[in-house]
């Protein structure tokens, strides 16, 4: 038989055991944080059929998307949370309360090519809040909080939300006479951090944009200051635009808010250059960048948008959400050397070694320690005392307990901290009270080191 030589295909991650223990460690505390305010959860299929997903596709997505038919179904993978989610909200509109407040933590498909923190198949973490007609401007200053609480309960302190709302730019460019082009300049400005200030005038000059005005643009994006000195300084330009005033308003509303909601001055900012690539955002737009790390670009990112269903119903359902990719974010914080190795990262808690033939007391403290709360793996391997404590230190296991003869005659089990190597003998239910505390008070730490 010719043997296959086993390979994982190009921008698709396979984790070992530890590094996806680690990644659940992440996905956990999402999950937590996003319950925290409210949020449910929410899973829908990998995949759909291909009229569904690329209802308001077209261009780059539907060149990514993977596409396959099965008997006489033309189907598609998801490429992103957001398009599925507008489906099921326009099929369960009658079942659903709004605000609907969802989280989605899944995998998503793009067949770009693969380099390096990008990737083919790979995790988001999407929180949505979804309204029936409207949606208050509370939602869109309940973000940031939301966004800072996530990264703290991660371990990140270090870390920049930056916010804007298209209007303000929408309006600004009205008032310039550019509303024709705006879509065109707000694609230029949002790549201004990767291409520079002089690459980025004269590619609005290339786009027609008169030389004044694009002095003009570039003067604005580059107000300066604390979020309270931009605000300020945009009062010059009102009762230009009333979709300019209107913007203001909310980007103000937004910062308002902040203190009561719990964010420091120093992890928010007002960034006039944040547009965001996508025309279907219509308010508040943010992206989180960590601060020591710039070049890794924007971690978690999203906006307000008019119309999450308009291509499934005729009902308007305004919405705001953000996204955090989460395979290149771990790719990245792997990369960086910021996991945790404090973090737990063994299969369990506690490796029970029995030192007889007859299992039936290690079967029995095995039962007691699970019953404790404590993940337990019983060793019944006929291998060398060697092996078996080579084993324990590759799967990294925190405490080892051996049940002996003169254990069993003495009712004791001995217990090793396969950390400190520390090693005493107490009785099982001593034992199970002193590892079920070890274990949670080492499972307090952040899963990212700071």
């Amino acid at each position: 038989m010719e043997r296959i030589k086993p390979r994982t295909l190009s921008g698709f991650m396979e984790l070992l055991p530890d590094k996806q223990a680690q990644m659940e460690r992440i996905m956990e505390t999402l999950r937590k944080t996003y319950s925290l305010y409210g949020f449910a959860p929410l899973d829908t299929p990998i995949i759909e059929a291909s009229e569904v997903l690329l209802a308001k596709g077209g261009g780059e997505t539907e060149k990514q998307i993977y596409r396959f038919t099965k008997g006489e179904n033309d189907l598609s993978l998801r490429f992103d949370l957001t398009v599925p989610l507008a489906k099921y909200v326009a099929i369960n509109y009658g079942q659903l309360a709004f605000p609907f407040r969802r989280y989605q933590i899944g995998k998503v498909y793009r067949g770009e090519r693969a380099q390096r923190g990008r990737f083919r198949e790979f995790y988001q973490a999407d929180i949505d809040v979804i309204g029936d007609g409207e949606l208050d401007i509370m939602n869109e200053a309940e973000i940031p909080a939301i966004i800072y609480r996530t990264f703290t309960a991660l371990g990140l302190k270090k870390f920049k939300i930056r916010v804007n709302n298209r209007k303000v730019l929408n309006g600004f460019f009205a008032s310039l006479g550019l509303s024709d082009k705006a879509s065109d300049v707000m694609h230029t400005i949002d790549k201004l951090d990767k291409i520079g200030v002089e690459k980025c005038r004269a590619l609005l000059l290339g786009e027609g944009v008169p030389e004044s005005k694009a002095d003009e643009i570039m003067r604005f994006i580059a107000i300066s200051g604390t979020s309270a000195d931009k605000l300020e300084a945009l009062k010059k330009y009102v009762g230009k635009s009333e979709i300019f005033d209107l913007g203001l308003k909310e980007l103000k509303a937004v910062a308002d808010y902040l203190p009561a909601f719990g964010v420091p001055e120093e992890n928010f900012e007002i960034d006039l250059t944040i547009a965001r690539g996508l025309d279907y955002y219509t308010g508040t737009v943010y992206e989180t960048t960590l601060t020591e790390h710039p070049e890794i670009g924007s971690v978690c990112s999203g906006g307000r948008y008019d119309n999450l269903a308009e291509y499934y119903t005729d009902k308007k359902l305004p919405g705001v959400g953000i996204s955090i990719g989460l395979t290149r974010l771990f790719f990245v914080l792997e990369e960086q050397g910021m996991l945790s190795d404090e973090v737990i990262t063994a299969p369990a808690d506690a490796l029970i070694i029995p030192m007889t033939e007859d299992f039936s007391k290690a079967v029995e403290t095995a039962t007691l320690l699970r019953e404790n709360g404590i993940s337990t793996m019983l060793y019944s391997e006929n291998k060398k005392f060697k092996a078996k404590m080579s084993y324990a230190d590759k799967i990294g296991v925190p405490f080892v307990v051996f049940i002996g003869d003169d254990e069993i005659g003495q009712g004791v089990v001995k217990v090793k901290d396969m950390r400190s190597g520390e090693q005493v003998s107490e009785k099982p239910e001593t034992a199970a009270l002193r590892i079920k505390a070890e274990i949670d008070k080492r499972n307090t730490g952040c899963v990212i080191k700071d």
